[in-house]
């Protein structure tokens, strides 16, 4: 079929800003509008409708069945949508360009990110396209998507669809087809519940659902493990209207903690938007960052599976790699790039048991797992860790580990179309500070590692983080020292010192006055 059925798609066709044009309008609706700095690294975001119009998602679409077939990967693809209100049409758009390209679409309605991933098995697709926007506050639309279960695409990927839906290289096939899979939230759920045993131990458990997708499935999960549940914010509401539904933000962390310790519960569990993130909090109402649930959960299934190997990312303690009972299980830890489709694939490549990241991304491989991120399993992961621990509290596992002091996750504001070029000029003025034996927080410079943004490391162990986020207009800075508080807070400030030397770096979204955990 010829092209000209479909506007062809350029830079020039996609206006930014977006002219002045009432939404639902004719005008509105007569070319596709695809912002292009919405495709990320690893997978697309828009504010919707100002970046993305319901033509540029159909173009998406065209444009990711293009790509499968250039990738020689069978035409069957399973989708889903989150709560958002616009979610729903979203996704349709994106079908409608998705049959134009010739694929078998599986359509699995109202889902988590996850449970998408899971119908690849399930369903037998090797493709999936999961509209969601996760965390991101309202207004924002995306697709996780990927074309070799159990990753999702890449840079070069994400690269390639970017060049096809701009200069409109989209291929036309007959034999496009859909089709709506009923109820497959609960073979999804039954297959989780069939993947462990019932908790023998008496748990009370707060499930956090920032009232995001996960609401409509966490709890009813949590409830089949035979544990007793404590709902917190489960009502799926898009506006977000108590804090935003991610377990790295402390306001999240901090309203689970409070009902912990109203409930006295055994431990807080915190999901994020599209339910492929966990959170945990004790059960004495302590926030303890992913990464150390990622060596406390490597601690556990160390015991059932010794010399496994883990990979974790730039942002993560480096406890993974110094924590003696991980020594002595002969674990093996691999540092990769910050990113749930560069871990996942890491994990594939070096069968490793699982991969961590700081962000809550927990991915399980075989025979935990399938090798994807679920925040699901993650929670599984956890209670199983306490039920093998009769005589522990989370707190005491908790306690057991080697002590640090970490920073949450900052973000300062930062346009996606400077971010990169920021980053690299950080990594470089490190690298002279380095070259030079110039202290860094009145430490000595021993390593720099640039696999992702630039993280620098001291003679005392203290370590700072700088890279671009991959999915908002914004800096990722995390700094943790195994010393004292007032190191980590040193490193922070020098940290900081070198990005106000650009102006294009703004505000953090929070900072070290909202916390440091240990």
């Amino acid at each position: 079929m010829s092209s000209d059925r479909f506007p062809k798609a350029s830079p020039m066709t996609f206006p930014t800003p977006r002219p002045k044009l009432e939404p639902n309008t004719f005008a509105f609706e007569q070319l596709p509008m695809v912002k292009p700095t919405g495709f990320r690294e690893y997978d697309a975001r828009w504010l919707f409708p100002q970046e993305i119009n319901l033509m540029g998602v159909q173009a998406l679409g065209l444009g990711l069945g293009t790509l499968i077939h250039e990738r020689g990967v069978r035409p069957d693809i399973v989708t889903g949508h989150d709560f958002r209100s616009y979610s729903a049409a979203i996704k349709l758009a994106l079908i409608a360009g998705m049959q134009a390209a010739g694929l078998r679409v599986k359509d699995i309605g109202l889902a988590l990110s996850p449970m998408a991933y899971f119908g690849q098995f399930a369903l037998d697709c090797p493709c999936v396209a999961m509209v969601t926007a996760s965390h991101n506050d309202n207004g924002w639309t995306g697709v996780k998507m990927g074309a070799e279960r159990p990753m999702t695409f890449g840079p070069d990927e994400m690269g390639r669809l970017k060049e096809i839906v701009t200069t409109g290289a989209f291929q036309y096939r007959d034999g496009g087809a859909y089709e709506f899979v009923p109820d497959f939230a609960n073979v999804y759920l039954d297959d989780l519940v069939a993947r462990t045993k019932p908790v023998s131990r008496k748990l009370k458990v707060v499930a956090a659902c920032g009232n995001g997708t996960a609401g409509a499935f966490a709890p009813a999960l949590l409830e089949r493990l035979g544990v007793e549940v404590i709902p917190l914010d489960v009502e799926p509401d898009h506006s977000f209207p108590r804090y935003n539904p991610n377990p790295e933000d402390m306001a999240m962390l901090h309203a689970i903690a409070d009902k912990v310790r109203e409930t006295g519960a055994d431990v807080g569990l915190g999901f994020d938007g599209d339910g492929d993130r966990c959170g945990v909090v004790d059960d004495e109402g302590e926030e303890i960052f992913a990464d150390k649930i990622g060596v406390m959960l490597a601690r556990d299934l160390s015991k059932l599976h010794p010399n496994a190997t883990f990979v974790v990312d730039v942002k993560s303690t480096g406890l993974y790699a110094a924590d003696p009972e991980l020594q002595a299980r002969g674990v093996r830890t691999d540092y990769w790039k910050t990113g749930h489709s560069y871990i996942k694939r890491r994990v594939n490549e070096l069968s490793a048991l699982a991969g961590f990241e700081k962000s809550g991304h927990f991915f399980f491989n075989a025979p935990v797992g399938r090798g994807y991120d679920d925040g699901l399993l993650t929670a599984i992961a956890v209670i199983e860790m306490l039920d093998r621990n009769p005589d522990r509290s989370m707190a005491d596992l908790y306690r057991a580990l080697p002590k640090t002091w970490g920073s949450p996750t900052m973000s300062p504001h930062c346009a996606d179309e400077v971010k990169y070029g920021v980053v690299a000029a950080v990594t470089e003025r490190f690298r002279a500070l380095h070259a030079a034996s110039e202290p860094v927080g009145g430490h000595a410079i021993t390593d720099l590692v640039t696999v992702n943004g630039v993280r620098v490391t001291t003679d005392d162990g203290t370590w700072g983080l700088v890279r671009a986020s991959s999915n908002k207009p914004e800096l990722v800075v995390v700094v943790e020292s195994p010393v004292s508080e007032a190191r980590l807070r040193e490193m922070f400030a020098a940290v900081d010192a070198v990005l106000r030397e650009h102006p294009d770096v703004g505000a953090y979204n929070q900072t070290l006055s909202s916390g440091a955990g240990t």
